[in-house]
């Protein structure tokens, strides 16, 4: 039970409400809570509302972000979704028949979910449009990260698992080591140069500013952007090796959207960008040009994904300092 919580309903719901408001109930009405425990935890998520008078203990996850998030609190899972499913190497044990698999990422199998009557299940990620089904076999849950307020969102979402399976300690000290990671990195991003973020896929290449899906980077540690884009798009933004050149970039860090996939076939990211016109930017001449951990950062995008991405960039940082 949540023997953390020794309030009134009526008190911790407006409590939450100021802690957790970020998130839209547009789609769910505000549910009667008039009749419940005094003890119980209601968490405000982005397809309405949850209850919890107990901690869960059969717990299913599609969101591969919550579940960064999870492996990092050490909370126990039962189900995750493992066809054709490419985890990132940190995730890999998800993949073992020790849990029950689940279906994709973007299709849950409904009727193995219903044989194995979880307590909790957590929707999101790509497995959005199935909240209004897996929410009929039990408690559901979307905890998606918003890009627009990336960093009060991760750790409003990482403080909301610690409330649900009693690990707030943990989740204060994942947060507190994360940001200190941040402000140790940041000291180094105002003068490293300016920076652009590219996805590569099938060939093709698209760039991530300010507010965008990856814009970690700009948004938190503080590179200068080499250019900046109307529209953030979840996709990206179209670019050509031209367009790369033209903003000159000091930094570039590289998606490669079919390595993060398992897609062996296509041309890797290395390739594409070695060209000529690639090769006469500031990045390519200063060695800056950062592969980061495709799968991690386009699969998964928890706490432990971009800790990692962090401790990339630092080193990269380090190694660039002492060739100067």
């Amino acid at each position: 039970m949540y023997s953390f919580i020794k309030v009134k309903i009526t008190v911790l719901f407006a409590v939450l409400l100021l802690v957790v408001g970020c998130d839209n109930n547009k789609n769910n009405q505000k549910p009667d809570y008039s009749d419940i425990k005094k003890d119980a935890l209601v968490i405000k998520h982005a397809q309405g509302e949850a209850l919890f008078e107990s901690v869960p203990k059969k717990v299913a996850v599609f969101n591969i972000a919550t579940l960064d998030i999870i492996d990092a609190l050490n909370i126990p899972v039962s189900a995750v979704p493992q066809s054709n499913v490419h985890l990132p190497d940190f995730l890999s044990k998800y993949s073992d028949k020790s849990y029950t698999n689940i279906g994709t990422l973007f299709e849950p199998n409904y009727e193995v979910l219903s044989s194995i009557n979880p307590d909790l299940i957590i929707a999101g990620g790509r497995a959005t449009d199935a909240y209004p089904k897996l929410e009929k076999l039990a408690e559901t849950i979307s905890l998606d990260i918003d890009s627009n307020n990336f960093l009060a969102s991760l750790t409003e979402r990482t403080r909301q698992l610690g409330w649900i399976f009693e690990k707030e300690k943990e989740a204060s000290k994942l947060i507190e080591d994360f940001n200190q990671k941040i402000d140790q990195l940041k000291s180094k991003t105002s003068t490293a140069g300016s920076a652009l973020v590219i996805m590569i896929n099938g060939g093709k290449m698209s760039a991530y500013g300010p507010k965008s899906r990856f814009g970690f980077v700009f948004d938190v540690l503080g590179f200068q952007p080499a250019t900046t884009f109307q529209e953030a798009g979840r996709h990206g933004n179209s670019v050509t090796s031209e367009f790369i050149l033209s903003t000159n970039p000091e930094w570039i860090f590289v998606l490669d959207r079919d390595n993060a996939i398992g897609n062996k076939e296509a041309q890797s990211a290395q390739q594409v960008l070695n060209n000529e016109l690639i090769q006469k930017t500031a990045a390519w001449q200063h060695n800056h040009i950062v592969y980061l951990d495709s799968t991690s950062m386009y699969i998964a995008g928890g706490i432990q994904t971009y800790s990692r991405l962090m401790d990339q960039i630092a080193e990269a940082l380090q190694e660039s300092s002492t060739n100067q």
